[in-house]
């Protein structure tokens, strides 16, 4: 028998009432208007992504242009760029001044703060081709898709046999991406208590580079795969910034020794169970007596982005889940860490941290 309220909000003359009725009718319209967006989310997406690939937002930064102007510097006929203009005021993504004119919208300009989210947009190209078909991609995991012939090393049973071209194009969209969480971390945990941090699977070593212009007594050391250890290595030099970087699978190599606190950023939610649970004893096997695990991860406490988002995303990328932060601890305290908490971080939606001696 179907649940009571799942009866009644399905009910047609229900619905009629309620969008009548003067004590529901806001609640009611406020319904309407989540199912409409749920239905319609994908072409919103769309929308956003058009904008991204003619480059709409740059164009209208700082700048309050007539559609005929617009027209021009997008390279898009009057009547599409019409109809994306209004598609986008819809959205908040342009915002309509005197004189026919328009500008950036305030949901265009949030993200203008953030660059590496266009970076994200025209990945998504890649997911949105994954999704074309969701059934058939959840009917089973074969690996062979857009996502995985992207993240080369997700699920590989040779990640350091990754071509060097992949290895830099993902690194890149991490790089890029890195700044929405590396400065919350840094504002979240006292690195200043510490003498040597080692970042495994760190990249091109974006965050070591942030963390290391307000801790600049750290040393620093970092641990990714062949490829992409030589571009840290190079990125590090550019920077002027001295770090040990080693080369190696973090899962057969041996991790570099000595370092009182190691970091997981975004590594965790990329694997299945029995890999993090090796990853996990390397981890405390590297550490200096007393070191501390600082793991910084999208997790499943935020249903729509862990359990929505990120779940279908892992699972096109053919390997890993989010987590919750209870799950993590879990982990945590089967690989023998003790005394684990998590940090307050200023945007959980995006990330949360957890500390672990």
């Amino acid at each position: 028998m179907k649940d009571w309220r799942v009866r009644i909000l399905s009910s047609t003359r229900f619905q009629r009432f309620a969008a009548d009725f003067p004590l529901t009718r806001a609640v009611a319209k406020k319904n309407a208007a989540a199912s409409f967006d749920l239905c319609n989310g994908f072409v919103y997406s769309q929308v956003l992504l058009a904008c991204v690939q003619l480059d709409l937002f740059n164009t209208l930064d700082g700048r309050t242009l007539n559609l005929e102007q617009i027209s021009q510097e997008i390279g898009l006929p009057l009547e599409g760029t019409d109809r994306l203009i209004k598609a986008a005021r819809a959205l908040d993504l342009v915002e309509p001044r005197s004189g026919e004119r328009y500008s950036i919208g305030p949901a265009a300009a949030a993200l203008m703060g953030n660059p590496g989210v266009f970076d994200m947009i025209r990945h998504h190209q890649r997911f949105y081709e994954d999704l074309s078909d969701p059934v058939a991609l959840l009917r089973e995991r074969t690996g062979d898709t857009h996502l995985s012939r992207f993240w080369t090393y997700a699920g590989s049973e040779s990640p350091t046999e990754s071509a060097s071209d992949d290895s830099a194009a993902y690194s890149a969209l991490m790089s890029r991406t890195q700044a929405f969480v590396a400065h919350d971390i840094v504002d979240t945990f006292p690195f200043k208590n510490h003498g040597k941090l080692l970042d495994v699977a760190g990249g091109d070593g974006t965050f070591l580079r942030t963390v290391s212009q307000y801790f600049p007594h750290l040393d620093l050391a970092l641990m990714d795969l062949p490829n992409v250890a030589d571009i840290a290595k190079a990125r590090f030099a550019e920077s002027g910034i001295t770090a040990s970087v080693t080369g190696g699978d973090m899962f057969q190599d041996h991790w570099p020794e000595s370092a009182d606190l190691i970091s997981l950023v975004r590594v965790l939610h990329d694997h299945d169970d029995a890999p993090i649970r090796a990853i996990l004893k390397k981890a405390r096997a590297a550490l200096a007596p007393g070191g501390k695990l600082l793991i910084a991860e999208p997790t499943a406490d935020d249903a729509r982005s862990g359990e929505a988002y990120f779940g279908l995303y892992l699972w096109a990328m053919g390997s890993g889940r989010a987590r919750s932060v209870s799950e993590l601890k879990a982990f945590l305290e089967d690989a023998g860490f003790t005394t684990i908490r998590e940090l307050k971080t200023r945007q959980p939606l995006l990330i949360r941290a957890i500390i672990a001696s």
